[in-house]
This record gives structure tokens, sequence and C-alpha cells, in this order.
């Protein structure tokens, strides 16, 4: 993205959210952006997704435009699930709005059920599962359309402990996975361990407006352990650039 600024009018006057956004995805990189409460994140996030329009600046995957012609799915941090379908029928949503055929898109819906491990609740509504089987759901939808970048606005922090760890951990094995999308992964995340955890690359924005003070490189080995000296050192390094 390339000078990316978005700016509200509120009772008439101008009301800036994010201003000269700029910096590169490469592919193979997990990347998370984190920054105070308020400073445009998750508008940054729904930009990039093709969900809102910048007021200046661009957005591009690879030379086109992300949104349109590349494939980009979105993981809510509200699970936005379709209460009145089962957990089929919300994995097989994006499929059926690309037009894929119906032999294709069962084929696609049962193997990324089976991938996040969710057999046995096909037939199941939201409302029978628990709020991690939820994410789950979620993030078996994002995938299945195959797309290039998966874009991830705070995935766990409406799960506990125990179970947000479980998917940071199975999320992590499946992006290391070859024969599983996306290309790239951009996650808004509060939580700097997190971001720590999961991320090639931390981008750090300010308080609104939202300008970028710095993009680091994580360097740690995988798996990362959190309780090591390193690691939160890491953490603390993030946590001083957070203004």
């Amino acid at each position: 993205m390339s000078g990316l600024s978005k700016t509200l009018t509120v009772n008439g006057n101008p009301f800036p959210i994010l201003e000269n956004i700029s910096f590169v995805v490469d592919d193979n990189q997990f990347v998370c952006v984190v920054g105070p409460s308020g400073s445009g994140k998750s508008t940054l996030l729904r930009i990039v997704a093709g969900l809102e329009k910048p007021t200046s600046g661009n957005v591009s995957f690879q030379g086109k435009q992300a949104g349109r012609e590349v494939v980009v799915s979105m993981v809510f941090q509200s699970f936005a699930l379709f209460p009145w379908l089962t957990v089929t029928e919300n994995v097989s949503v994006g499929l059926e709005a690309k037009n894929i055929p119906k032999g294709e898109r069962s084929k696609l819906t049962e193997r990324y059920i089976d991938i996040v491990g969710l057999n046995g609740f096909e037939d199941a509504y939201p409302k029978e599962l628990s709020g991690g089987m939820k994410q789950r759901v979620g993030i078996a939808r994002s995938l299945a359309v195959m797309p290039d970048l998966l874009c991830m606005d705070e995935p766990f922090s409406a799960l506990d402990v125990l179970t947000a760890q479980g998917l940071r951990d199975e999320l992590l094995t499946l992006w290391h996975n070859d024969e599983f999308p996306p290309s790239a992964v951009l996650m808004v995340t509060h939580n700097l361990e997190e971001a720590v955890y999961m991320a090639d690359r931390v981008i750090i924005i300010s308080q609104r407006p939202g300008r970028m003070v710095s993009d680091m490189t994580i360097d740690l080995p995988r798996p990362r352990d959190r309780k090591s000296p390193e690691f939160m050192d890491w953490v603390d390094q993030v946590f001083s650039k957070i203004i």
C-alpha cells in the first residue's frame, strides 16, 4: 500500500482516521499491525480487504488491485456467521459468491471443515457452537476461497486464553504448510505478545490519525517460546514504540 489515508466528515468537519500509511507485505509473510485503540487499525484492514475506500492512496497486490483482481478474505473478531445457516452452509458462502460449481464447492467445503477440526458438526448452527468453534468456521470460510491474502481483525480476542492459544498454533501450522493458502497474512491485534508470537513483521501505528511509526522484523526462530527472555525483549521493544 502507498500513501494510504482515510478521512471522515463529522458534522461538516474533517475527521482524519489514517494518514499516509505505506508498507509492503511480501509473499509468504505474516504481518501484524498494532497500535493504540482508535488508531485506525481495523479501518486499514477493511480498506485492504476492499470493504472500504481510502480517501487517498492505493492498495495493490503483486501489481493488481487488492479486493478486485486479487482474492482477499477476512476473519472477523465477532465471527460474523449467518445464524440461519449450518456450518457447511456458512463455509460455502464465499464459494457460492464466486460461482464455484456445486461438486467442487462441496469438496472444498468438506476439506476445510476437516482442516479446522469440525468434522461431525457440519449440520450444526452457530448457536450450537462454542466461541472457538465459531471462529474455526470463520477461518474455514476464509481459507476455502483460496485467498491470495488473508486479513484477520483481532480473530482471537473474543476467546478464552487456552482456546485462543490453541487456534494461534493451529493457524501457524496451516500457514507453514505449502499446500494451503494464503500467500500472505495481514492481522490486526491489540495483543503485543500475540503479534510477536505470530508475525514475521510488526507494523506499529500511532494514535489517531494513525501514522506508521515503525516496521519491525521479528528475528526469532520458530516455534517461539513465549516465556524466553528473547521473546519478552521483543515484546518490550514493540511496546516502547507505541505512542
